[in-house]
């Protein structure tokens, strides 16, 4: 029997995908716990129709990462740390702190766990933050840290 999945099941296949199994597994287990549809004109046809919707959902979001990175380049984000002794920094500037000031200097909000530092800033200047907008985009913002 071809059975749609409609779950994730392990050793068989990801949602979406169409497998053969035996009548017996198919009615005993995937459509009574519901993790599958039986494969029908009607039901191959829904799932054509979905999969369309779906990668025309999946290129609205890369076309929005791919704007949105084009915005990150030409906005920089000012952060001001005090200063210690011999001008050394009193402390660091983490990616919470760096998405806090982008939304109060720029209005719009960037996720703090989508900012890739490596280790916080903990010195003085002007650094490139690289921000994974969507698996295929990468943005890059402009941090000045200067001394309070």
């Amino acid at each position: 029997m071809k059975v749609i999945l409609t779950e994730d099941v392990k050793s068989l296949g990801k949602k979406g995908q169409v497998v053969e199994v035996s009548d017996g597994y198919a009615r005993n287990f995937i459509l009574k716990k519901k993790l599958g549809i039986e494969a029908n004109n009607a039901n191959m046809n829904d799932l054509k129709l979905q999969k369309a919707r779906d990668e025309k959902e999946a290129a609205r979001q890369l076309a929005a990462a791919q704007e949105f990175a084009k915005e990150l380049a030409e906005k920089s984000v000012v952060l001001k740390i005090k200063a210690g002794e011999g001008g050394k920094t009193f402390g660091s500037v983490s990616s919470k702190e760096i998405a806090a000031a982008y939304k109060e200097q720029c209005g719009m909000e960037v996720d703090k766990k989508k900012i890739q530092l490596a280790d916080a800033i903990k010195t003085f200047g002007v650094f490139e933050v690289p921000i994974k907008l969507h698996p295929q985009v990468m943005g890059k913002l402009t941090v000045k840290v200067q001394e309070a």
